[in-house]
């Protein structure tokens, strides 16, 4: 079969598709119903376990109290009675190794009970801990081959669950996964670290206002944008396949130029997709709030609402899995790579940051009264620092081969970290430091002294181009891509985070703060020491703009363009002292994460490299040979009968053909040379600095081709026929 027949054949399916049928009685069983249905929550903890048992667990969710071990036998014995009664017949721990990806190990409730039949069995030591084999894991070279121990261990804060099937359903356990040794092989060890550390600060800074005691965690709520194409198309493109991204592809005629996608109608085929969708979340206790039509055709957002930053994170890795999961039912798949088609908008996953605790509420919402309000002051200028001070950092965590194709690009924050607050808040901090006016537009009452004045509600507009920008009430992080996990971004929010308030605290400490006018000074004094250090990191402006590039280096703001440059952050002595100071990861932990983020990256780039070579070969050059051989005898025969005609397509095509076959060539003894590279930073820099760009040379010609070829010749559906075909 001829690509183009591939294509065809493609289209036909895709027009033949009948209606969306009804996949569920969604009136007589409402969302109410089904809400955290297969969810081990609160209560059903509370229904299934004695009262003592119940207490002293719900003291370790809601409050970090250490785990009473003595517990876990009595909540395995009702936490299996419960999946049983869902239909369970296997346990999972589910843990999330350095991939990014989710990792599961399943096991049976059932034993042989010796006497011909079975008894369904699960301890506590089996909830607790599990084995799974951890040789095969990216470990960075924490350890070797040879030693594949590997332990998960139950994370009691994040609500075990129940996955469906058509044939059965299974218990997950949400876990860490540590090595033999005790150092994290995953990316949820470090995120419950670093809100422990966070906790642990945090309270220092809040006993000056009355409010600490509860624990204070980080939130979050992940915007996640994606892209659905028919899996048609989807199977009609090894690069989709194999990599999550076109590697060529002409732009469409139309494209996103007259915004009539943004937040439009939603087609009836995606919308039924997005209430499967909504449903299968609501189940699992996943508070999906949002969607919509995104910017680019064929894209499209969900986003949930805050939640606790380890289940969030958790959360937000089940909301992928789901999206992929209920859009094969549809005859669709779903795409989470940062930029899948080149010349329309990417996908990101906005992580919207706050924190906060059952008695101080949310620290970053600006208060009614005079304490809360000095309180968001500290709290505001502690994130200044921190980001001012490990800008690098933050751009080292949201660095992957895919993610480098969207920022910087026109719906994407730059590669320069900076922060935006909106121009009311930012004319506050401004007079705080240097002692002047302040005018607000709201009014609301001071901290008791003048040199703190009123701070407005929502005190600016929003900006789409910062990196991370103020909205109000939180800390929206736009540079997280779509297809990552918001672990990374996590942890080194909460770390930084939790050093900048220890610095804040101890300044509080060492300042006279015995009645509320001192303390309103000392305030003062805390955010017109870190606006004079730290400001030139705020920037209101449009982050998409040249002129904000040239500035952003007179301000000695990092610019880290691509994951090569990006990730020898991690190799900063700076960052290894923040991570070991506050126990979060140790330096062996972080240089494996350094180490397994490079060869990633290497990895990623030479599939990608490896399937232009192939693509190019086997698909692109012989339908433009085929398409040059058909040209060639019209042209031919029309001067066999004394026709003459412009030869310039053929000319054109001639070119194309051969400096496609050139360039491909070039990208193969690039490649033959990589084993050269000393060692995986210059892998790394050697990848960014001739295999990428070698790449792009090889899709100019394709796209080239694309455009001149005649229609009945392309293999490959377009972005034309990807992106609007429904």
């Amino acid at each position: 079969m001829s690509g183009n027949t591939v294509r065809l054949n493609a289209i036909s399916s895709i027009i033949a598709t009948p209606p969306v049928k009804a996949g569920f009685d969604y009136v007589n069983s409402p969302t109410s119903e089904v809400w955290g249905k297969n969810v081990f929550s609160l209560n059903q903890m509370a229904q299934r376990l004695p009262k003592g048992v119940f207490k002293s667990l719900k003291k370790t969710i809601t409050s970090g109290e250490p785990l009473d071990l003595s517990t876990a036998d009595a909540v395995a014995e009702a936490m299996k009675t419960w999946a049983i009664s869902k239909g369970a017949t296997h346990y999972a721990h589910v843990f999330y190794p350095l991939t990014g990806l989710t990792a599961e190990k399943h096991d049976s409730f059932y034993d042989p009970d010796g006497d011909g039949d079975t008894i369904a069995t699960f301890s506590g030591s089996a909830l607790v801990q599990g084995e799974p084999d951890g040789s095969s894991f990216p470990n960075g070279g924490i350890r070797q081959t040879n030693q594949a121990r590997g332990y998960t261990i139950w994370d009691v804060t994040s609500p075990a669950y129940i996955t469906e099937n058509p044939n059965g359903t299974t218990l997950c356990i949400p876990t860490a996964f540590v090595s033999w040794t005790g150092e994290s092989l995953d990316k949820k060890t470090p995120v419950l670290r670093s809100m422990q550390a966070l906790n642990e600060q945090t309270q220092r800074v809040l006993k000056f206002f009355g409010t600490d005691g509860a624990f204070v965690s980080s939130t979050a709520g992940a915007e996640q944008e994606y892209f659905l194409i028919d899996d048609n198309f989807f199977y009609a493109r090894p690069d989709l396949l194999a990599c999550g991204r076109t590697l060529f592809g002409s732009p469409p005629p139309k494209g996103q130029e007259f915004d009539d996608h943004y937040f439009g109608a939603i087609p009836e085929r995606v919308q039924a997709f997005m209430f499967e969708v909504e449903r299968e979340c609501f189940k699992l206790g996943i508070p999906t709030k949002t969607r919509h039509n995104e910017v680019a055709p064929g894209q499209y957002e969900i986003a949930p609402v805050f939640e606790f930053a380890n289940v969030a994170t958790d959360h937000q890795q089940l909301v992928m899995t789901t999206l992929k999961k209920v859009a094969t039912k549809y005859g669709m798949t779903a795409l989470m790579h940062e930029k899948p088609f080149a010349g329309v908008n990417g996908s990101g996953k906005h992580v919207n940051f706050s924190m906060g605790s059952s008695d101080s509420g949310n620290l970053f919402d600006p208060g009614d009264t005079p304490a809360e309000n000095a309180q968001f002051l500290v709290f505001c200028c502690a994130m200044i620092s921190a980001v001012y001070k490990h800008s690098k950092l933050l751009r080292a965590v949201v660095a992957s081969a895919s993610n480098d194709h969207r920022l910087g690009a026109n719906e994407a924050p730059p590669a320069i970290i900076s922060i935006f607050l909106g121009d009311e808040l930012n004319e506050i901090m401004q007079s705080i430091a240097y002692a002047g006016d302040v005018k607000s537009k709201k009014t609301t009452l001071s901290v008791g002294v003048d040199v703190l004045p009123p701070i407005p509600m929502h005190s600016g507009d929003r900006n789409r181009t910062s990196p991370m920008a103020f909205t109000g009430n939180r800390f929206e992080f736009r540079a997280v891509g779509s297809n990552q996990s918001i672990a990374g971004p996590m942890v080194a929010m909460n770390t930084i985070m939790a050093e900048a308030l220890d610095e804040a605290a101890t300044f509080l400490e060492n300042t006279d703060t015995s009645t509320t006018e001192k303390l309103g000074e000392a305030v003062a004094k805390y955010v017109g020491k870190v606006w004079a250090n730290c400001s030139s990191v705020v920037f209101n402006g449009d982050g998409y703009s040249d002129a904000w590039h040239e500035e952003a280096a007179h301000r000695g703001l990092p610019n880290l363009r691509t994951t090569a440059d990006a990730l020898d952050a991690l190799k900063e002595q700076k960052v290894t002292d923040l991570f070991s100071k506050y126990g979060v990861l140790s330096e062996r932990e972080i240089d494996s994460r350094y180490e397994v983020y490079a060869e990633q990256y290497i990895a990623t780039v030479n599939v990608e490299s490896n399937l232009v070579v192939e693509m190019a070969k086997t698909m692109i050059f012989p339908a433009a040979i085929r398409y040059q051989g058909e040209l060639a005898n019209s042209l031919a025969n029309l001067k066999a009968i004394g026709i003459e005609t412009d030869h310039g397509t053929i000319s054109q095509l001639t070119d194309l053909i051969k400096k496609l076959q050139d360039s491909v060539g070039e990208l193969e003894t690039m490649k033959d040379g990589e084993h050269n590279c000393a060692d995986v930073a210059a892998h790394c820099m050697f990848v960014k600095d001739e295999i990428l760009p070698k790449m792009l040379e090889v899709r100019s010609y394709v796209d080239a081709l694309e455009e001149i070829v005649a229609d009945d010749h392309w293999p490959l559906p377009t972005f034309q026929e990807m992106l609007y075909i429904k």
